[in-house]
């Protein structure tokens, strides 16, 4: 053993801090685009088919980077790609921000999509750096800056394209990007827990595939039509590259995706529940602010501008924050399992009420509250559940496959509202709009994706108390002697 005195511990504070501000500015990304998505044909003078792309290509970018820089992350060090991921942030910005076609911004919302990565790489640093008594709220913290950021992006979104040039969003969203990398270099340590190894190229590859297919069909099937040859194609793709892939991940020494860990009971059923929790939280960003700026004349819209339906859904992402905390200690007294299922009842009760109260803007903003807690319960219950049932060489590309099933759920929360809303319409002037039972209806799937969520965690296995949970086994003679020297 070395007698060289020990490095300092990390400053957690200012660590936790670092890494949910970059976290926010990340998740910022979903919304930033939103209130100029009507003008974008104009702005870019491309039909609105094309400038679709805009959104499109960073939801497929993220889906694909997540998982992938999850693994580099675990191999070459966290911090590292932490700070790659920040600036491709950077560098998508600033090429949106000088952009006035459609090929320029939707190659700069590739690569902010390619920052998704930041999120599952910050709760990885803190499970290497931080001490145990700090982990849990802390960790619950970040994982819920990606709801805190998507609620509060809207309205500084909404802001900022009311009053100045569209490209001040994205000169905004590089000057955050500057700030956090700054931040990060200069206050979180690199991790020294690393698997090394070798990158599974193929593997990464046939995954991305996949995704793609699945996700690219998800998002655009009620354009092209559920039933075209495009998007069937695009899912008889999806389902046959990711069986190919997952035949192989087993085959191959040192695979991007662990499937014998994520088959872990506790892993896969976390996992199945995000897909839902993911799909209830979308429902919410989807019904609220077309409510809300909908004509009054309707008899259900009230008639607001874009900014005054984000300053309604703000509210939410505070409250996310607050329950972070609380969510954490209810995770160290009666586990996180409990914390996960308390949290889809909140959600499911938020949607419950906004079905009875849609008439005033402080409905909205008393349902979006509560709805908020219930994702800050859920999401900062997940890392508590996947760290729990994984070695720590492991960590960031677990919850980066976690992340990434949040992803698929709001995919398909934004797909089958779309039908839904394009199905149940009314007249309004020689125009069809969605109407209020059509809103009510992805409401009610919305509290039917939370219900569904917390079913899926019943079969969590039961655990102790998050402080008490105990390492996972070692997989192998390498991390046996790793633990033992810990000891």
């Amino acid at each position: 053993m070395s007698d060289a005195p020990a490095a300092a511990p990390p400053r957690s504070n200012a660590v936790v801090a670092v890494l949910a501000f970059a976290g926010i500015v990340v998740s910022l990304m979903q919304t930033l685009v939103i209130p100029i998505v009507p003008e974008l044909p104009r702005l870019l003078d491309a039909p609105a088919s094309d400038t679709a792309w805009a959104v499109t290509a960073t939801l497929l970018a993220a889906a694909v980077a997540t998982p992938v820089v999850g693994r580099l992350g675990d191999m070459f060090g966290k911090r590292r790609m932490l700070l790659i991921s920040v600036v491709m942030l950077i560098a998508g910005s600033v090429v949106c921000a000088l952009s006035d076609s459609l090929i320029p911004m939707i190659i700069g919302r590739v690569l902010q999509g390619l920052a998704s990565g930041v999120i599952p790489l910050g709760i990885s640093i803190m499970r290497d750096e931080l001490p145990a008594e700090r982990l849990a709220g802390s960790t619950a913290l970040m994982s819920a800056s990606l709801g805190i950021g998507g609620a509060l992006g809207l309205p500084a979104a909404a802001l900022i394209a009311d009053n100045f040039s569209w490209h001040v969003l994205f000169w905004t969203s590089a000057a955050l990007g500057v700030v956090a990398l700054a931040l990060v270099s200069f206050l979180v340590p690199e991790s020294r827990v690393r698997s090394g190894g070798r990158f599974d190229l193929v593997g990464g590859i046939g995954m991305a595939t996949g995704l793609v297919c699945l996700l690219l069909g998800i998002s655009k099937g009620a354009d092209w039509g559920w039933t075209s040859g495009t998007t069937i194609g695009l899912f008889v793709a999806a389902v046959v590259v990711l069986l190919a892939w997952g035949w192989f991940e087993l085959r191959t020494d040192q695979p991007l995706v662990d499937l014998r860990t994520t088959a872990r009971r506790q892993v896969l059923v976390t996992n199945l529940a995000s897909i839902a929790v993911g799909f209830a939280m979308f429902a919410m960003s989807l019904v609220l602010p077309q409510l809300l700026q909908l004509p009054s004349q309707t008899g259900y819209g009230l008639g607001k501008s874009m900014l005054v339906a984000g300053l309604v859904m703000a509210p939410s992402g505070l409250v996310m924050m607050v329950t972070a905390p609380i969510s954490a200690a209810v995770s160290k007294a009666r586990g996180p399992k409990t914390t996960l299922m308390i949290g889809a009842l909140i959600v499911a009760a938020g949607y419950g009420l906004n079905i009875v109260l849609m008439t005033d803007v402080w409905h909205f903003v008393l349902t979006a509250c509560v709805i908020g807690a219930g994702i800050g319960f859920t999401y900062g219950s997940m890392p508590a559940l996947i760290m729990g049932a994984v070695p720590a060489s492991e960590t960031a590309a677990a919850n980066s496959l976690n992340t990434l099933m949040r992803s698929i759920g709001t995919s398909s929360a934004s797909a089958i509202a779309g039908v839904i809303l394009a199905q149940m319409t009314t007249d309004f002037g020689g125009y069809a709009l969605p109407s209020e039972n059509g809103f009510k209806a992805v409401l009610a799937v919305g509290a039917g994706a939370a219900l569904l969520a917390f079913a899926v965690a019943s079969f969590i296995p039961r655990q102790k108390p998050a402080g008490e949970t105990p390492a996972p086994a070692p997989r192998d003679a390498s991390e046996a002697a790793e633990v033992a020297a810990k000891s």
